[in-house]
């Protein structure tokens, strides 16, 4: 292994040597507090310590890193404090996570660090977003994301190097090659020959490097870092390194052959660093043992501070109110005249007769002009206008880099609009049909939904949802799929059945620091009409609104159900029904949902979803068990089939529980 010391000084490579030495002495600590049973699980990144103290090195303090399992030199070489570290990983309410969060699954804000994820792969679409941040504010920075071997198999790994290259993004991208993918062997993982071949695919550059040699990687990341800031292109760095523990510790290294454990352990990145640091009389054996000393005590010294730390009280308020980050009115907001936003109750003069399609795209419109970090994101919504036309005259507008078109690939766009939040970004992503979410459902139920919870990051994001049947579309274009979500903490759920309130709760959703799901119903956009408010306003999130006031039954309902109800009534005027749009599925409106109870005793519950695992069972669940004694009758769902959805009309009606609605309430009626 040779060293080069480019341009270093004496003080300079001793820095680096400190820099290197104390995540190995902490590792070697954790390992003994493992034994101890003083903490749970720990994965080592013994024998790799070069890529991540190199790569953190080479970095400006303020550039994001998105590091993995085994980069705690990433930790360290930001200066975070030990005392709290070693209180997050004995989970430790005054860790970085509140208890909430295992060894590095954290981050931290302030020293620009993003939290990971089990699932690995996400973290590197972040990058991209961080990165896109940058270039839109004509920062000289990059951002840097991380990936094992074993990652560069997953979808993601293709999908954020894809988007990072098409739009020509400063992000560097560094394989940690460590030989194994938890047991599994590289020759089993990929057959290209290097995984820094990938790169060319992709249209960038890339290069493979030693990762046991700090200096190499050192210098390495810094001349990659200046030819991202200078061309603005990502670029690839596979480090060769080997993982010289088990994945995590449970997990032992049985497997490895003896020999490739000898043939690595020879490569040590400390020991052989400090070698030539004595070779070339830049540091003595009293001055290591000084360091080593020094670091011991240190490390001593910062764990008994942790151990004096408090035991966890748990405060289930807390808990509770941490899962949503609170908003403030320091969003970006311009003070102009779009920009007096109003709480809308229903009762503005300045009205005209719309479509819901234009209270989408109005409320799009005027939340670009109120906010300038806001950007949107989703494929074919540039010149093209989108898949239904809410975005056209958009680009002439505002522009290419605000309204921008994607590839197909929701998973790292879905990634991509975490990372810009992290920089203090708005993102509106569309998915062109619901249905095709599930290719971003680990970004949002994972990433998005939780990040607050883990560690105080919220995530700015809107993601619109074309929804919904009666177009004769087919199981992949028609889905239902709002209550795969309602399941999940984090997330707030819209879903508008009219123009007002269409235009109104995007403006809400946008200006809500949380993730927002907003469910639009593409048989509405253009066969329903309402009043349009002209001023820009706010519907509150999480309150329903009273359709219609009645006496004999209650509908509880949302999106096109509100429809088939109100048209059911006119149709038959000797019944009275009390009609509820639920508007928000999270979190839900119970205080209006008793009160509808309490209006007539009779309850039905309509949604256009299939039955089992609609939302409806959630709701008369919590009817039962809060409102038992305000009803006269049970509770009737109202749902569709439970199959897919077909694509002939006459399967399609039949499917639908609108075909059903008459039924249901006559059986309700004559209780």
């Amino acid at each position: 292994m040779n060293f080069n010391r480019q341009s270093f000084s004496n003080e300079e490579l001793v820095y680096i040597y400190r820099n290197l030495l104390l995540p190995r002495m902490i590792e070697e600590k954790m390992l003994v507090l493992l034994r101890q049973g003083k903490i749970s699980k720990w994965f080592s990144g013994i024998g790799q310590e070069a890529i991540s103290v190199g790569a953190t090195l080479a970095l400006k303090p303020d550039e994001w890193i998105m590091p993995l399992h085994r980069n705690l030199g990433v930790f360290t070489s930001r200066q975070m404090p030990l005392e709290k570290l070693f209180m997050q990983w004995q989970g430790n309410k005054s860790g970085y996570s509140k208890g909430r969060e295992r060894s590095f699954h954290f981050g931290s804000k302030p020293y620009h660090i993003c939290g990971m994820i089990s699932h690995l792969g996400p973290q590197l679409a972040i990058a991209d977003g961080v990165a896109l941040a940058y270039k839109l504010r004509n920062e000289e920075k990059v951002s840097l994301a991380f990936s094992g071997d074993g990652g560069t198999s997953e979808g993601d790994f293709h999908e954020a190097l894809n988007v990072a290259a098409v739009w020509n993004l400063p992000v560097i991208f560094v394989i940690e090659n460590n030989g194994y993918g938890l047991s599994t062997p590289v020759n089993e993982q990929y057959r290209c020959e290097n995984l820094v071949d990938k790169a060319m695919g992709y249209g960038m550059e890339g290069i493979k490097i030693d990762g046991n040699n700090i200096l190499t990687v050192l210098e390495t990341i810094k001349g990659v870092r200046d030819y991202c800031i200078k061309n603005q292109r990502p670029y690839l760095v596979e480090c060769t390194t080997f993982r010289m523990r088990g994945h995590e510790e449970a997990s032992g290294i049985k497997y490895v052959p003896k020999d490739l454990l000898e043939e690595w352990g020879k490569k040590d990145p400390i020991k052989k660093y400090e070698q030539f640091l004595l070779n070339e009389k830049i540091i003595s054996e009293m001055e290591i043992a000084d360091i080593r000393n020094e670091f011991k005590k240190y490390i001593d010294d910062e764990l008994a501070l942790a151990n004096q730390a408090a035991a966890m009280v748990v405060d289930e308020e807390e808990e509770l109110a941490d899962v949503y980050a609170k908003q403030t009115n320091d969003d970006g907001r311009m003070t102009n005249d779009d920009g007096q936003m109003t709480m809308d109750d229903g009762r503005t003069t300045n009205n005209r007769e719309a479509r819901l399609i234009d209270g989408i795209s109005e409320g799009l419109k005027q939340s670009m002009k109120t906010h300038p970090n806001l950007v949107l994101m989703g494929q074919d919504i540039a010149e093209y206008g989108g898949a239904f036309k809410i975005t056209e005259g958009f680009v002439a507008q505002f522009g290419k880099d605000r309204v921008r078109n994607t590839p197909l690939c929701e998973s790292a766009i879905v990634g991509a609009c975490l990372g810009m939040s992290l920089e203090g970004y708005k993102t509106v992503m569309e998915m062109q049909f619901a249905d095709f979410v599930t290719v971003g459902f680990n970004q949002i139920v994972n990433n998005l939904a939780k990040i607050h919870y883990r560690w105080g990051q919220n995530a700015d994001v809107v993601i619109r949802m074309p929804t919904g049947g009666g177009v004769g579309a087919g199981p992949f274009h028609s889905q239902s799929n709002e209550a795969w979500f309602t399941h999940v903490p984090g997330l707030k759920i819209v879903y508008p059945s009219n123009p007002r309130d269409a235009k109104g709760l995007l403006i809400a959703a946008i200006n809500d620091p949380n993730p927002v799901l907003y469910f639009e119903h593409k048989a509405l956009y253009r066969s329903i009409s309402g009043e349009l408010p002209a001023h820009y306003y706010e519907i509150e999130i999480g309150k329903a609104a009273i359709v219609q006031e009645g006496d004999d039954i209650t509908i509880i309902t949302y999106g096109a159900a509100v429809h088939w109800a109100t048209e059911y009534q006119q149709e038959h005027p000797e019944i009275s029904l009390h009609i509820i749009d639920l508007r928000t599925l999270l979190p839900l409106d119970y205080d209006a949902i008793k009160a509808a109870v309490k209006k007539t005793g009779k309850v039905l519950l309509l949604h256009e979803d299939s039955l089992i695992g609609g939302i409806g069972g959630e709701i008369s669940a919590w009817i039962n068990e809060h409102c038992f004694e305000l009803l006269d009758a049970p509770i009737i769902r109202c749902a569709s089939l439970d199959t897919p959805i077909p694509f002939n009309l006459e399967l399609e009606k039949n499917f639908m529980a609108k075909s059903r609605l008459a039924a249901k309430i006559d059986q309700l009626i004559h209780y």
